[in-house]
């Protein structure tokens, strides 16, 4: 196991404090019409609420390998299930978060694979406004959707 460098907050430009030293990243999974979703655990930061998989990037790592790394811990899914393809970045200036979109494979099976999720499910594009959902995710979902609209 490589040496986990990144866990930590940092204070923000944004007035906000945000999670990981290094940044962080989030895998969206995409198929048929709809994202994979984590309904993340009450005692996490910003907890009860509905996001991606996504966590504190390492600092020896690229931010495909640390949005797969934290699925793989909060889901149980692997790299050979999902193909990456394009990385959008929310920068703040000295944090940024990395949104990996990935077409999953049909055989790609997620589930809670640690106490940071409650449930994970599958959820249609023009549904995904109805969930409680985290913050910063809420203000990304705007430009995600397009961008998966578009693909």
């Amino acid at each position: 196991m490589a040496h986990r460098d990144g866990d930590g907050w940092i204070e923000c430009n944004c007035g906000g404090k945000h999670w990981g030293l290094n940044g962080a990243a989030g895998l969206l999974l995409v198929r048929d019409g709809a994202i994979l979703m984590q309904h993340r655990a009450p005692w996490v930061h910003n907890g009860d609420t509905w996001g991606i998989p996504g966590g504190a990037r390492d600092s020896h790592e690229s931010v495909i390998e640390a949005a797969i790394r934290e699925a793989h811990e909060e889901i149980g899914i692997s790299a050979d299930q999902l193909t990456a393809g394009e990385i959008f970045m929310d920068d703040h200036g000295i944090w940024s978060y990395h949104t990996v979109i990935a077409k999953a494979h049909p055989e790609l099976v997620a589930h809670e694979a640690n106490d940071e999720s409650k449930e994970v499910a599958w959820i249609a594009f023009d549904e995904v406004i109805n969930k409680y959902l985290h913050p910063s995710f809420a203000n990304t979902w705007p430009t995600l959707l397009a961008k998966l609209k578009a693909l």
